[in-house]
């Protein structure tokens, strides 16, 4: 079977669609069918191509058997509403054309968190006669309006329209979260063609280690007790909260003995960064995105992960990837989002939940996990055992056979 693979999100980018696409791929691939990624060149975040990569109309590569295929799309940071909505349209029609000459394909899929790189997946599945699956990672443009980029308007209505007509016209749609699936079928949408796949970790990478000495000693975080954030910094997830919480450590007898660190980028990074400086937080560090390989060298730095979004509806319905990559390093949580992925962290007993946006909350939490060994020992093996049950290759084997059913 040819898989065509459509996303704009793809390594050496570091995100989680990008990490998700390129797992799943590599697995179908080890499985002996043939994929072809559409993407573009890598620049996620910051709106900076990556080293050794240009923005030309069409390059290719070959990585670990996946056949690549980059295409020219406007670039853009990863902030702006207006500038964000011409990155994606530009990569969905140069997406659209690249993949009218590649051959023989027996299934195209389309990821969001936008649908502008599904729309091209539907237009391909016209042309060529084939079906195509909408891989579902977020209720766009719900989570605009969540977020507060965008008001209800004519403009949201459109997309709302357009995001329907996309649903109806799946032959397959393959949700990361059972919430996404449950409004799906309050909106009217066949659930017997909605399939869960929810997010995993790759356990040959993300697995307990020593803390990495060198970072240990650049970093000045001897004998501290780390809490860090990985990941996006974004309007979405409010690491405000974070660093009130690192503000009121600082009030504290035992306050010095915790260190924050802020791995990242996105669209707030330097709008925190200034008010770190101003509220005058040593405790906190900010590191920009490193490379994919790099990446558990920090994670290994952590005591205790810190998970967070905005106190909002629609983030009840979210897993948030690293949640998996967590419990893979076997790292305690203090996840500050409600729903269906705090319910997976109470029922797993992998971390604590506390509410959305409560820096208290998070304080006191974490004041718990570093007095109490017992406890905190007892959170690190249930994240090792539960992350067997998110293991990436089993997530990619059942989405697998989704496609191949559908195909047959």
């Amino acid at each position: 079977m040819h898989i065509l693979f459509l996303t704009d999100n793809f390594p050496p980018e570091v995100n989680a669609p990008a990490s998700r696409t390129f797992e799943h791929c590599r697995e179908w691939v080890l499985a002996g069918h043939q994929v072809t990624v559409i993407t573009c060149a890598p620049n996620f975040p910051k709106g900076r191509v990556f080293e050794g990569y240009r923005n030309r109309l069409w390059q290719h590569e070959e990585m670990s058997g996946i056949r690549v295929i980059r295409v020219w799309s406007y670039i853009t940071a990863n902030e702006g509403f207006v500038k964000r909505i011409l990155d994606y349209q530009s990569f969905m029609v140069t997406a659209t054309l690249a993949a009218l000459f590649v051959r023989r394909v027996d299934v195209v899929l389309g990821t969001s968190p936008q649908f502008f790189t599904v729309c091209a997946a539907y237009v391909l599945s016209v042309l060529k006669r084939i079906p195509f699956v909408f891989e579902l990672r977020d209720l766009w443009p719900e989570s605009i309006k969540a977020v507060g980029a965008m008001k209800e308007s004519a403009a949201i209505r459109a997309l709302e329209r357009l995001e329907l007509f996309l649903y109806r016209k799946a032959a397959r749609i393959v949700s990361v979260t059972h919430s996404f699936k449950r409004t799906l079928m309050a909106r009217g949408v066949d659930g017997e063609k909605i399939a869960v796949v929810t997010n995993g970790v790759d356990m040959s990478r993300f697995k307990p280690m020593p803390k990495d000495a060198a970072l240990v000693r650049e970093l000045g975080l001897e004998g501290k007790f780390v809490a860090g954030y990985v990941g996006t910094h974004g309007l979405a997830h409010h690491l405000e909260t974070v660093l009130d919480a690192a503000e009121m450590l600082l009030n504290t007898a035992d306050g010095e003995a915790f260190h924050f660190i802020l791995l990242g980028d996105g669209a707030r990074k330097q709008a925190l960064k200034e008010d770190a400086t101003r509220r005058g937080l040593q405790n906190v560090t900010f590191v920009d995105s490193v490379p994919k390989e790099q990446v558990v060298r920090y994670w290994s730095l952590l005591d205790v992960a810190v998970i967070h979004l905005r106190k909002t509806e629609l983030f009840t319905t979210v897993i948030p990837s690293k949640l998996f990559e967590c419990m893979g390093m076997g790292l305690p949580v203090l996840h500050g989002v409600a729903g269906e992925s705090a319910d997976i962290v109470r029922e797993e007993g992998v971390g604590i939940v506390f509410e959305p946006e409560n820096a208290a909350q998070l304080v006191e939490n974490l004041q718990y996990l570093k007095r109490d060994q017992v406890a905190y020992e007892g959170y690190r093996s249930r994240c090792l055992e539960a992350a067997r049950k998110y293991d990436r290759s089993a997530m990619a084997t059942k989405m697998l056979a989704v496609v191949t059913q559908l195909v047959r």
